[in-house]
């Protein structure tokens, strides 16, 4: 998969009540949590947002409360991909198992800057900063866990596993 898009840089330690506030949890619905994405960071950031964009983040992207509802907000605002310098772990698992991959870059990260563009290739583990013109290498995302992307998610990829039995 490829995606290529604006950035839209973060700080460190974005917890997921900043992704999606606590008072917006009461949909599940992507379009829905997708308006108040970052609303507790800012309420107009997702304003800014345009389907494909791409969410870049510092340190420990994630961190707080075990919130599924943070990567379908990241998905209802129309970001298919997050490239951060690490994710808190619980975060990173439910982004994969709610179809949202996520790209560990560590340092490399603050290359980086807002508004710049990049094409993130996931097969060949590369992103290119068109911007800036410069490349960085990650690598690729285990068979596994491409195979839950693959199906939108591990509801999906349930759902393919015992239709083909």
């Amino acid at each position: 998969m490829q995606y290529t898009g604006t950035v839209h840089k973060v700080g460190a330690h974005i917890d997921t009540d900043a992704i999606i506030p606590a008072r917006f949890l009461v949909t599940s619905d992507p379009k829905k949590l997708g308006e108040k994405c970052m609303a507790g960071l800012d309420p107009d950031w997702v304003k800014r947002v345009k389907t494909g964009d791409i969410l870049v983040a510092e340190r420990n992207f994630g961190c707080g409360s075990s919130r599924e509802h943070a990567p379908i907000a990241i998905l209802g605002a129309g970001i298919p991909v997050v490239i951060g310098h690490s994710f808190a772990r619980i975060f990173y698992r439910n982004a994969f198992n709610m179809g949202l991959p996520l790209i560990e870059i560590d340092d490399a990260v603050d290359k980086i800057h807002d508004g710049d563009t990049l094409t993130v290739d996931m097969a060949k583990g590369v992103l290119i900063d068109q911007t800036q013109n410069f490349e960085i290498n990650f690598p690729p995302i285990p068979a596994s866990m491409q195979a839950i992307l693959d199906q939108g998610g591990l509801v999906g990829y349930v759902k393919a596993q015992l239709s083909a039995k």
